[in-house]
């Protein structure tokens, strides 16, 4: 088995495209209803609700999930922080060294998805 990509789930693809366009630095392939970004290897979609339905049946409820952190490596904590500050519009912590040695910082998309921006310790990396 391989585990193949995130999909996040939202009412307004074209925004939340815009979003990660700018905050990965890279560019969406795809249409208003369904984008997907390669960030270094991995694959991060963003779905309409309207093609979720579509394509699986039942009701999708667009930032709903409050459990899950989408998790990027970067190189430097605090210059992505500085560089992506006018961007987020809601931080949960910023830049911090953890007990376990990594630097993280969290915040959320305008659909209300955690993300966590980290850099592992020297000996875990």
């Amino acid at each position: 088995m391989k585990f193949a990509y995130t999909r996040l789930v939202s009412e307004d693809v074209p925004r939340l495209a815009a979003f990660y366009e700018k905050l990965l630095a890279t560019p969406s392939v795809g249409n208003d209803d369904y984008v997907e970004f390669r960030p270094g290897g991995a694959i991060l979609a963003l779905a309409s609700r309207k093609a979720c339905e579509f394509m699986h049946g039942g009701d999708w409820l667009a930032g709903a999930n409050q459990s899950a952190i989408l998790e990027f490596q970067v190189d430097d904590v605090d210059r992505e922080r500085d560089r992506i500050d006018a961007l987020v519009t809601h931080w949960l912590q910023q830049p911090k060294d953890m007990p376990w040695g990594n630097r993280s910082m969290l915040f959320r998309d305008p659909d209300g998805n955690a993300i966590n921006f980290f850099r592992p310790s020297a000996a875990n990396s």
